[in-house]
C-alpha cells in the first residue's frame, strides 16, 4: 500500500504526503544519481549520474529518458538560475559552469586566488542573481566521479559568486565537507549539510544554519539537526519553511524549529532531491542507481 512509503512520526507530517500516492520509480541504471534540476518551462528535469560521466534527462509529458550530455565532466549538483539556465558543479574539471540556452558552457567559478578549486559539489542561485556552492574534495578525493589530486587550497568551503562582477568571495570556512545546501523561502537562512563524517568517526553528520546578511556575509551557523540515518546530502525546502532532505533510508522531514517529523521510504540510500511538477508539488528524489517521484499535498519553495 501507499501508506508504507511514509514513516509519520509527528503529526505535522501527516498532511503531507498523499497516502495513497505510491513512490514511483522512473528510472534505473545510474551509479550515483544526483542533482536534479527541474526546468518548468519544458517540464523536464535533469539530473547527473557523476561516475558514468553523463547527464540524464526526464521528459515529464511522456515519462522518457534519455541521454542530455555526455560525457560531462562528472557533473554532480545542479540547479536552475532566474533565466532559466542550468548551472552544474563539475568534479572532472573542477569548476562551476552555465549552460546557454544556445548550448554554449560558460565557466563561472573554477579558482580562488589562483588556486584550482577542488571539486564543486552543490549549488543554489539566489533571488538576486548571486550563486553559492560547496566545495568539498570528493571529485578528487579518488578516480571514481572524477579525478584523483590534491587540493590545492587546502580547504573544503562555502563560496559565493557576485552577480554583478563575478567575484569569487568565500563566505564559510569552518566546515570539515560542505554538501547540500539551500535558502529558506525568504532567503533570510541559509542551510548547508556538512558530511565530514566521511573522512573519519569524530566528524560531523549534520546540518548548519547561517542568517544571510544584505551584503552577502553569512552570520551564527548553529547545528540545525544531527542526520539519524546515514549522512544528510542533498535537500530543498518547500513553502512553509520545512526541510525535505536526503539520508539512508528515505526522504527525511524537518519543521522549521528541527524537528523531524516524518520520512519518504525509499528502498536506496538517496543523495539528492527537488521539487517539479507545473505547482511545484512533485518531490524527485536521486537515489543511488534510480530516479524516482511521489507527490505531495505540499509545495515547493520558488527557487531561482
Amino acid at each position: 500500500m501507499a501508506a508504507s512509503d511514509y514513516e509519520i512520526l509527528d503529526e505535522r507530517f501527516a498532511r503531507l504526503p498523499c497516502t495513497t500516492a505510491n513512490v514511483h520509480k522512473l528510472y534505473q541504471g545510474c551509479h550515483w544519481a544526483e542533482g536534479p534540476a527541474y526546468f518548468p518551462a519544458g517540464r523536464y528535469l535533469v539530473w547527473s549520474d557523476a561516475p558514468n560521466n553523463r547527464m540524464l534527462r526526464y521528459d515529464e509529458a511522456s515519462d522518457a529518458v534519455s541521454v542530455f550530455r555526455q560525457p560531462a565532466n562528472n557533473g554532480n549538483g545542479n540547479t536552475v538560475d532566474r533565466q532559466g539556465r542550468l548551472v552544474t558543479c563539475e568534479h572532472g574539471t573542477r569548476r562551476v559552469t552555465r549552460t546557454e540556452h544556445d548550448g554554449s558552457i560558460t565557466v563561472l567559478a573554477d579558482n580562488y586566488n589562483g588556486k584550482r578549486l577542488n571539486s564543486p559539489n552543490d549549488v543554489v542561485v539566489k533571488s538576486d542573481g548571486s550563486i553559492w556552492f560547496t566545495d568539498p574534495t570528493y571529485g578528487i578525493d579518488s578516480d571514481y566521479e572524477g579525478n584523483k589530486a590534491e587540493s590545492e587550497i587546502g580547504a573544503s568551503n562555502v563560496y559565493r559568486i557576485d552577480p554583478a562582477s563575478g567575484a569569487l568571495t568565500i563566505v564559510c570556512d569552518d566546515f570539515v565537507k560542505p554538501n547540500g545546501l539551500a535558502f529558506s523561502p525568504d532567503e533570510k537562512l541559509l542551510y548547508v549539510v556538512d558530511t565530514g563524517r566521511t573522512h573519519g568517526p569524530q566528524n560531523p553528520a549534520h546540518m548548519r544554519v547561517f542568517e544571510v546578511g544584505e551584503n552577502g556575509t553569512l552570520s551564527g551557523g548553529r547545528v540545525f539537526a544531527d542526520c539519524t540515518a546515514g549522512l544528510f546530502d542533498g535537500f530543498r525546502l518547500d513553502t512553509d519553511g520545512r526541510i525535505w532532505t536526503s539520508a539512508a533510508d528515505g526522504v527525511h522531514v524537518y519543521d522549521p524549529d528541527g524537528t523531524l517529523i516524518g520520512k519518504v521510504r525509499i528502498p536506496e540510500v538517496v543523495a539528492n532531491v527537488c521539487f517539479g511538477g507545473p505547482k511545484r508539488d512533485r518531490l524527485f528524489i536521486c537515489a543511488t542507481t534510480t530516479l524516482y517521484s511521489v507527490r505531495l499535498f505540499v509545495n515547493g519553495a520558488k527557487t531561482f
